[in-house]
């Protein structure tokens, strides 16, 4: 059976957002090309998804309670689990992320499944640097990852 899917774009100071959703939650939130007309009829927890998203650019939220349907294996989905437990405005360095998880010695890997994250903002991936310094890289580029860590008061 094909679930059926729903899409919404959201403006941002960043640029716009797409966020798909599934009637069991959140699929996916990524910076998209430019911004398109959102599906007409919406399910209650993708426009909630959409509230949450603009209180967080406009710093009235800093975590998010909408469902998510995260899907990627048991590794990314401990990583992802794992990055949605670092606070607002806090970071890690990708060592630290890899003994979070109980894998000291999976930085490289853990640091590959950061960059496959599905829900960008909602999984908070912008928050893992690297221990030698600067940001990193970024999916969706570092002018973003610069943005939203500044955004959230960190100093880079």
């Amino acid at each position: 059976m094909i679930t059926p899917l729903s899409t919404a774009y959201l403006k941002t100071a960043m640029g716009p957002l797409k966020i798909v959703a599934s009637e069991r939650g959140i699929l996916t939130v990524n910076f998209a090309v430019s911004l398109e007309e959102s599906d007409e009829a919406l399910p209650k927890f993708l426009e909630q998804c959409v509230s949450e998203i603009e209180e967080y650019f406009s710093a009235r939220r800093r975590a998010f309670s909408v469902p998510l349907v995260v899907r990627g294996t048991d590794f990314q989905q401990r990583v992802w689990d794992a990055l949605l437990e670092v606070p607002f405005g806090q970071t890690l360095t990708y060592g630290q992320l890899a003994k979070e998880i109980g894998n000291p010695g999976a930085v490289r890997a853990v640091g590959t499944a950061v960059g496959d994250n599905p829900l960008a903002i909602i999984i908070p991936c912008h928050r893992v640097l690297p221990a030698s310094g600067g940001i990193g890289n970024y999916a969706s580029g570092s002018d973003k990852k610069e943005w939203l860590l500044k955004h959230e008061g960190v100093e880079v």
